[in-house]
């Protein structure tokens, strides 16, 4: 069967079509920029379309006192001091903006009777600013970018499966892949690559993250072109992830049950957050109730399917069907389960890769020339910790910022550089798969590595476990030499799988060596042999596979902020 390849030329290439590629296409498009957005998902199913919550801006509609500068010092608090400031800065700043993107691009935000835009609390906020849309923010945010993205006549291809960025001389030049339903070939020439592909939390056995998405596609492909990662240990676990069924473990319910009056019992029928935070009990910190949980679950005080039990049926009915619309839904979808007379049986849950792609905060260019990170497969703004609230954001701030960058990196350009052994490699890397027919199941070592970070680099890690981890993954890595990959008549699913098991493994890496190197227990890094925190390891760990993992130090907060950095009231919030 020949194999036809498909040529295209653009001046920037976006990578992934969730919130974060879909803004940068269209910040480019609206400078008359030649854009091409790929994503291997369709447009309208994208990952942002799950975010529930809210999108954080200090807008001071219901809180005048609110400022950009209270915003970044409430995220650089929460993110244990692991966030880098500049890049605090820049998204405190530009959040305000970022919301009167989507204004005009006509969002509709929740309102006050007079028109302003309703703000709540959410998280570790000391103001009030979260806008939102119901309890489906994302996917409010997704629509209305897909739609302006439509206006600007952005060209979108899905389904269409990267496999290698093409570079050159340590500058990138555009990027080779593949169709997921008939194998099209797709050699795409560019002057700047924007990667916006997503994190890596599939690689736990529960995770919020569909069957298909956040496999560490960016880190692969970022890292094989020459960039480095930045704490990729750092991973935050959601409290609460559905347990069955199987095809949907992990799917989240969202904070607002906890946020309207959830609580939070074992099996025993106990509420057990008193015993780890009696003050805010089930409004506590994320990290700090999945820690709550998974302590319950493994001491033998969970459920007998391995959860604890969030209980929101003493609300009046009125204030579920009102407030928690889609979790009710959800759940009656999943499980025929009725959220207003019985409880949920959840666990702690994979949700969000707070490390990423190592970036320069200011336009979040990488170590490869032309190749930018944003998104989830970004790092420098969340630290040990996230900010409920900020993803979201992060997204409208750097996608706008990106764009720009992009286009005087290809304006700056006096030639457009090239290679044929580069793209022969590309080629070379799928027809070698193509044929490869050895015993192993792609999906049986893609499980392997879900079950040896569950095992070993979940909610609470240890020195032992983390060696543990890392010699099985080396007889994974071994057993992938002998995979066998086979198209069929529903198309390249199979290769495609394979590569995902590619970036799964080298994530997995770069997580459980960063994990071991951290010895410090510090936000969602939780180290049973090194329970406190450490200033000395105050500092982002940077790997990649040649140099091992470095440390580097993080600048100064400035006053400004700093001395903002107040313990936050929690009083009837959801602190997150």
């Amino acid at each position: 069967m020949a194999i036809t390849e498909q040529r295209i030329s653009t001046t920037v290439l976006v990578i992934g079509t969730g919130g974060a590629g879909l803004r940068a296409a269209i910040e480019l498009a609206e400078a008359g920029v030649d854009v091409l957005a790929v994503g291997k998902r369709p447009k309208d199913d994208a990952h942002t379309a799950l975010a529930a919550g809210g999108i954080n801006a200090a807008l001071g509609t219901m809180d005048p006192e609110d400022s950009w500068q209270q915003h970044a010092a409430d995220t650089l608090k929460e993110s244990y001091l692991l966030a880098d400031p500049r890049t605090v800065e820049i998204v405190t700043q530009g959040a305000a903006q970022g919301v009167g993107d989507l204004e005009r691009y006509g969002m509709a935000f929740a309102r006050e009777e007079d028109g302003r835009i309703s703000q709540r609390f959410f998280g570790a906020h000391k103001f009030r600013r979260t806008a939102f849309a119901g309890d489906y923010t994302g996917l409010e945010i997704q629509r209305t970018l897909i739609r302006r993205a439509e206006q600007l006549n952005v060209p979108v291809l899905d389904g269409v499966y990267i496999t290698r960025l093409l570079v050159h001389d340590g500058a990138v030049f555009g990027a080779y892949g593949f169709d997921l339903t008939h194998g099209t070939r797709y050699l795409i020439h560019a002057d700047a690559v924007i990667l916006a592909a997503g994190g890596h939390t599939r690689i736990w056995r529960r995770t919020s993250s569909r069957r298909d998405e956040n496999t560490g596609d960016s880190f692969r492909l970022a890292v094989e072109a020459g960039a480095r990662l930045r704490d990729p240990e750092l991973v935050q676990f959601h409290p609460s992830g559905i347990i069955e069924p199987e095809n949907a473990a992990g799917t989240l319910v969202s904070e607002a049950a906890r946020g309207e009056g959830g609580i939070l019992r074992n099996a025993l029928g106990e509420r057990f957050m008193n015993r780890y935070d009696p003050v805010r009990m089930e409004l506590s910190t994320r990290d700090r109730v999945a820690l709550a949980s998974y302590t319950e679950i493994k001491e033998g005080r969970g459920t007998p399917k391995g959860g604890v039990w969030l209980d929101v049926s003493h609300l009046p009915r009125q204030t579920i069907m009102t407030r928690l619309p889609r979790v009710y839904q959800t759940l009656l979808d999943l499980q025929m389960l009725d959220i207003t007379r019985d409880p949920i049986e959840i666990a702690p849950t994979a949700h969000y890769s707070m490390g990423g792609v190592w970036v320069h905060p200011e336009d979040h260019s990488t170590d490869v020339r032309g190749l930018y990170a944003i998104g989830e497969a970004s790092s420098g703004l969340h630290g040990a910790n996230r900010l409920g609230g900020n993803s979201l954001i992060e997204l409208l701030v750097f996608g706008r910022i990106t764009g720009r960058a992009a286009t005087a990196y290809s304006q700056s350009l006096t030639a457009q550089p090239r290679s044929a052994s580069a793209v022969a490699q590309a080629r070379a890397e799928i027809d070698d798969l193509l044929v490869a027919d050895g015993p192993e199941n792609v999906r049986a070592l893609q499980r392997a590595i879900r079950n040896t970070m569950t095992e070993h680099a979940g909610v609470v890690r240890d020195e032992e476990g983390l060696r543990a981890g890392i010699t099985e993954l080396a007889a994974i890595e071994k057993r992938m030499e002998d995979v066998g990959v086979h198209p069929d008549i529903a198309g390249f699913q199979d290769l495609a799988h394979a590569f995902d098991l590619k970036s799964a493994a080298l994530s997995a890496r770069a997580t459980l060596e960063a994990a071991l190197e951290r010895r410090e227990t510090r936000g969602c890094h939780n180290r049973s042999d090194y329970p406190h925190q450490d200033p000395a390891q105050q500092v982002n760990l940077v790997w990649s596979p040649t140099t091992g993992i470095t440390r580097e130090s993080i600048p100064a907060i400035p006053d400004e902020i700093s001395s903002l950095m107040t313990e936050v009231s929690t009083d009837g919030k959801l602190a997150e």
